[in-house]
């Protein structure tokens, strides 16, 4: 009993112990802090990695793509239908695009996807704008231009299905200030969220002539809208707008085709926006089928006499619920080999060469150099901050050898009653233990409060100096600081740091316990 006595009582009337707590509960804080953003950070990442992708990638890393895509992706849905769920093609290529009307030109990445199955293996129809607030109304084959008319009161209305659209997203807006937010526009210059085009003396929803029917295109955020401090987008191009791609196509062998670029006028019917900076500023998305004709992609024939069949770049595969995309993988890959060998009839030797470097990754496996970097940066600087904590440990030992020195009269006068060695040393040591868990609460709890309202902190300290802004979303791949706290890391952290407490207490505990009371009663 005397041991909970003088632990309780040296933690209270000791004031020098209250540095020992303070440091601890600084140092969890600190690691709380930073794991919470960190694994956040790389949480994020990875969602956003599968969101872009699927659960398997079948591909071979060329721009000619390989034939037979739509062939294979039929036999898994027959050999394992259980394991399948979803499977889209997709065509990657490079070229320039140019905004019509202000002749804006910039580099970009162009993705061919067939929208009503992409959006089935991954989260891309999340991201689109114009989709969300008019559902159903983003499609990319060839469409007019959906015009903005007036009414016989003067206010702006669009195509009737895009006001049915518009009235469907409200009726099911989940945050009704966002919808706010619109509402006090509508009547001004837009009859809705984004922008459209107006003509005058044109019936109300008046969609454009004949001449004017294009191809739809999705173009990635940052590409064509201005981006606010706030991390909204402003719009400055309007749905419909004229927007031409030059294209580059690449034979089945690998060359610049002969015919040389091709050059193909769209209309803008969505942009999207991933999350995810490095997609979102350089990708747009037009019809697969339609690319693959501007591409040459499609079935061709040869000068031999040959034939050479249609390509995708990409065959994304989403799996069933509950079932191990791992053990997918390998069996996709078993499929694969078993499928070519099962091939009937002549192929020419460039889609035998395209076929056999063809692999199959998940799609961590896909990402992995990416994310195992971030990985890799998430530890470093945990190792950091851990390195830089184990001062709480030198400071707890510095401030118990302080405390035991002063203490000596009472070890000793403790001693002479019968205590013995291990019971004054176990006072120390529980001493230790309530510093630790005193410092290890506050630090939890504090560190936790700070993750919890790190973007409000951020806030505030911007309105006092905007230089104290740390994460700017017009800069960052995430339009907030990750602010999830990860209460399994903390609970690790806290135990680490009573452990780290006994550790610094031991040493100055076991030198009490060694103390005999005839020296420390010598004087006295």
């Amino acid at each position: 009993m005397y041991k909970l006595f003088l632990t309780l009582r040296y933690l209270r009337k000791r004031r020098i112990a209250v540095f020992a707590v303070i440091s601890v509960w600084l140092c969890v804080a600190m690691e709380v802090i930073v794991i919470s953003v960190m694994g956040g950070f790389l949480d994020t990442l990875k969602e956003r990695s599968r969101g872009l992708l699927s659960d398997i990638v079948v591909d071979n890393e060329t721009l000619q793509g390989f034939p037979l895509y739509e062939d294979f992706a039929e036999h898994l849905k027959e050999v394992m239908p259980e394991m399948i769920d979803s499977w889209a093609p997709v065509i990657y290529n490079y070229g320039i695009l140019r905004v019509d009307v202000t002749k804006y030109t910039k580099p970009v990445r162009i993705v061919g996807v067939r929208l009503n199955q992409y959006i089935k293996v991954n989260d891309f129809g999340n991201s689109l704008y114009y989709n969300k607030h008019y559902p159903g109304s983003t499609k990319l084959g060839y469409g007019l231009v959906p015009y903005g008319g007036f009414d016989e009161k003067g206010v702006p209305i669009l195509p009737p299905d895009l006001e049915t659209a518009y009235a469907t997203w409200r009726a099911g807006a989940n945050d009704p200030s966002e919808y706010d937010k619109f509402k006090r526009r509508a009547g001004r210059v837009f009859p809705g969220p984004g922008v459209f085009m107006f003509k005058q003396n044109a019936p109300p929803g008046y969609y454009g002539d004949d001449s004017e029917k294009a191809p739809g295109v999705i173009i990635g955020s940052n590409i064509i809208n201005d981006r606010t401090k706030a991390g909204e987008f402003s719009r400055i191009y309007p749905r419909g707008a004229k927007i031409v791609l030059t294209l580059l196509p690449i034979s089945h062998k690998g060359n610049i085709d002969a015919g040389g670029a091709v050059t193909a006028v769209t209309r803008l019917v969505d942009d999207s926006r991933t999350g995810v900076f490095e997609i979102d500023d350089i990708c747009c998305y037009v019809d697969f089928d339609i690319l693959q004709g501007w591409l040459g992609m499609g079935r061709m024939e040869l000068e031999d006499g040959g034939f050479t069949l249609p390509r995708a770049s990409q065959l994304l595969i989403s799996v069933a619920d509950g079932v191990d995309g791992h053990e997918v993988r390998a069996r996709i890959e078993q499929e694969w080999m078993a499928f070519l060998g099962g091939l009937e009839g002549p192929l020419s030797t460039s889609d035998i060469n395209l076929l056999s470097m063809v692999k199959v990754e998940t799609w961590e496996e896909r990402q992995a150099p990416f994310i195992g970097a971030v990985e890799k940066e998430k530890t470093l600087v945990t190792i950091l901050f851990g390195v830089t904590s184990l001062v709480a440990v030198v400071l707890i030992g510095c401030i118990f050898w302080m405390i035991v020195s002063q203490k000596t009269r009472d070890i000793g006068t403790i001693k002479s009653f019968g205590a013995s060695a291990q019971g004054i040393t176990m006072i120390f040591v529980g001493f230790g233990v309530a510093v630790g868990i005193l410092g290890a609460i506050l630090g939890s709890v504090s560190g936790a409060l700070f993750v919890h309202y790190i973007n409000e902190i951020q806030g505030l300290l911007e309105q006092i100096n905007p230089q104290l802004r740390v994460w700017s979303p017009d800069v960052y791949t995430f339009d907030t600081i990750p602010h999830h706290v990860k209460w399994f890391e903390v609970t690790v952290i806290a135990i680490v740091a009573v452990n780290a407490s006994v550790i610094g207490a031991l040493i100055p505990a076991i030198i009490a316990g060694r103390v005999w009371p005839v020296d420390s009663l010598r004087y006295e």
